[in-house]
């Protein structure tokens, strides 16, 4: 068999495509580390809050709007409550994950290591952070939720590992 392709007049060997061959700085990971993700993870909830806030928006807007008839003012209404509702959230979701993304990178900086305990406490600052303006007890909820949240994220990262490590009791 020739090497050469009839139809393309190209060796068909350099048209092998392996997956695992990119070019990569001298050093690097193959895995993208906290900061990289930092940005997929903000836009990811602000699109994410955007959805769930135009779909709250909507269910409201429907409600409101339940005794007038249908006609451009109810049309008007209910659109105006789903972008409101939608850049709120979308508002909101983007500013829990810019601020978990910061704790994150920070953390993780300053530690020099990557683990899941920047997971947990940078959840944890987050929740104390965005709820402080309620004073010391949202503070304090804030923290315990956002605890809560990140604690069961690495739990279920580390699900499989966690797993096979049954406990041994003498």
């Amino acid at each position: 068999m020739s090497p050469l392709s009839p139809y393309l007049n190209v060796d068909p060997r350099y048209l092998l495509h392996d997956p695992d061959e990119f070019i990569l700085p001298t050093g690097a990971n193959k895995t993208r580390g906290r900061f990289e993700l930092a940005f997929f993870t903000i836009g990811s909830c602000c699109i994410t809050g955007a959805v769930l806030g135009a779909v709250n928006g909507l269910r409201m807007g429907l409600a409101e709007t339940r005794n007038m008839a249908w006609s451009k003012p109810r049309n008007v209404q209910i659109l105006n409550m789903l972008t409101r509702q939608g850049a709120t959230w979308a508002n909101a979701l983007g500013s829990l994950a810019l601020l978990y993304s910061v704790f994150g990178v920070a953390i993780e900086k300053g530690r020099g290591a990557e683990d899941d305990i920047n997971t947990v406490v940078a959840g944890t600052m987050t929740g104390m952070l965005y709820k402080s303006p309620g004073g010391l007890r949202g503070t304090a909820r804030g923290g315990v939720a956002g605890l809560a949240l990140s604690g069961a994220y690495a739990v279920y990262r580390n699900w499989d590992h966690l797993k096979d490590k049954a406990p041994t009791f003498y």
